[in-house]
Formats: structure tokens, sequence, C-alpha cells
């Protein structure tokens, strides 16, 4: 394990995207380079007009080898397909044989637990993943830990942050109060989730997985409450689940029930959340997004 102390490298982001962009930028403060990819080569070209070199990547194009040479930290951020994990498949071996590499991160999900009807679960609880989406998670996670790279794995709660939150649905017309007696869900502020990968890379501890998530689990209706509050309106009515129109995949969110624990970003890597609580966290968004 690391003492702390983060030194400069070039960090390699498979999907430079909300959550990697933040850390990007953290490491860039500090003379990091940093390279990317994207599905998009708008965004790839962008990437690199800014000063990041930009890749284009997915399954029917692999990366050139410039994007791997010298790397010394990847960060996956990419959904796993039907056949299995983009980047394992086709730079796997690449990685594995990069001398410099001293540390990989794969953001997961905290949707590998399942459903536990409202019951606490931490990291050594059993993954029972209850979804398709979410037991392909689970086994590309396995398929990170047994790949021989210096893995750490991140299973993120609901992510939010600038942009990206109830203030925003509340403003633009989109949030609803869907209540489902008893259903909570975790979640965690996108400058929190940098913290927790600065963290790790500091103190680096291959084969970890790490719960990534505030300290308060809540009814998704007092959220959106919360930022009505904030923005002095009238919030949305509530709306029974059972009765509410929602999409196939909406509707599947509320499949799972569970709270999650983050205890070990705490004792292992010394963590203080800046927004333990969505309350915190939107009313720090209120002066951005308000």
């Amino acid at each position: 394990m690391g003492d702390g102390t983060i030194v400069s490298g070039t960090l390699l982001c498979f999907g430079l995207g909300y959550s990697a962009r933040v850390l990007a930028q953290r490491l860039a403060a500090k003379s990091w380079e940093i390279r990317g990819t994207t599905r998009r080569p708008d965004k790839s070209a962008s990437l690199t007009a800014a000063g990041w070199p930009g890749f284009v990547f997915d399954r029917l194009h692999p990366l050139p080898a410039e994007a791997l040479h010298g790397v010394s930290h990847v960060l996956t951020s990419i959904a796993p397909d039907d056949v299995g994990d983009p980047v394992l498949d086709l730079h796997g071996a690449q990685l594995l044989a990069l001398t410099s590499l001293a540390w990989a991160g794969y953001l997961g999900t905290t949707a590998v637990y399942g459903d536990h009807q409202g019951g606490w679960v931490d990291e050594d609880t059993a993954i029972e993943p209850t979804l398709a989406r979410a037991d392909r998670r689970a086994r590309a996670e396995a398929a990170w830990l047994a790949s021989g790279l210096p893995v750490q794995i991140f299973r993120l709660a609901g992510i939010y942050g600038p942009g990206r939150n109830a203030l925003v649905n509340v403003k633009d017309g989109t949030a609803r109060r869907i209540v489902k007696p008893g259903q909570t869900f975790s979640r965690i502020h996108v400058e929190d989730i940098a913290s927790v990968l600065e963290a790790s890379i500091a103190r680096p501890r291959p084969g970890a997985i790490y719960n990534v998530c505030d300290d308060a689990p809540a009814p998704p209706q007092d959220v959106v409450t919360y930022a009505a509050e904030l923005l002095g309106v009238a919030p949305p009515p509530e709306q029974p689940y059972d009765t509410a129109e929602l999409s196939p995949m909406a509707r599947t969110f509320y499949k799972d029930n569970r709270r999650v624990r983050n205890d070990r970003i705490k004792r292992e890597l010394e963590v203080r959340l800046a927004y333990p609580d969505y309350r915190a966290g939107l009313s720090a968004l209120a002066a951005v997004d308000g």
C-alpha cells in the first residue's frame, strides 16, 4: 500500500465521461498527462484540441499502440456488452504487458448486490444480481479481478453532480415523485467519486473492492421534495409506483432495494466525503444549478 502521496503519471481513461473527467481534471492540475477514449470522432477531436489526446474506441475501433505507450494508470467506465468487457477483450494482453502500469480502476455499480429488501450490504456481501445489465457487470468485475492487472473495483451508487441532479429535473419539469413504500436508493456526488479514486491511486491495493456511496440512503421522492424546497417551488405530486407510467427500463431501477455501506473507503482510503448526504450535495449545487 502506498504512503498517501500521488506522484505524477499518465492516466488513460477508457470512457472519458462525466465521472472520469472530474478525476482527470484534478490530476491534470497536478501535471499528469491525460488520455481518453470516446465512441464519437468529434468528441475525440475535442479532447485532443483541449490538450488531452483523444481516441475513438469500441469493439470495431481498438486503440493504436501509441495510446497505451507509457501509461501508468488506467480507469475504465465502459459498460460490458453481451460478449464481455471490451477493454479486456481488445487490450487486456497489452495492458498486462505494460511495465509502466501501476494502477487500474474499474467503475462498476452497486446493482451487482441485487435485492436485499432494504437491508444493508457491504463489500463482503455476496453479489446476487437480479438484472441482466447487473449480471454483465458482475461478470466483468470477475474478469478484471482475474486478469492479473493491478485493478481496484469501485461499485458506484447513483451518480449526481453539476448538471445532473434533482434540481435540474425539477426546473425542467422532468422530476417525478414515484413512491414505493420502503424503497431507498444510495447516491454519490461526482466530486466524491474523484476523491475516492485519488485516494486509491495514492494507496493502491490491487484486488480491493470499494462501495462508493454517501452515508444516507434515502427514498427517491424525498430528494425531489428537498430540491423543490431549495428552489422555492411546489414539488410534483406523489405517484404510487404500482400505477405510475414508467418505461420498462425505469421500472427496473425499483426492482432492487438495498442500503449500501461505505465504511471501507473511510477506513482503508481515509476518505472524508465532501457531500455525506443528498441534502449537503443539493445545497451546494443550488448555487450552480439552482
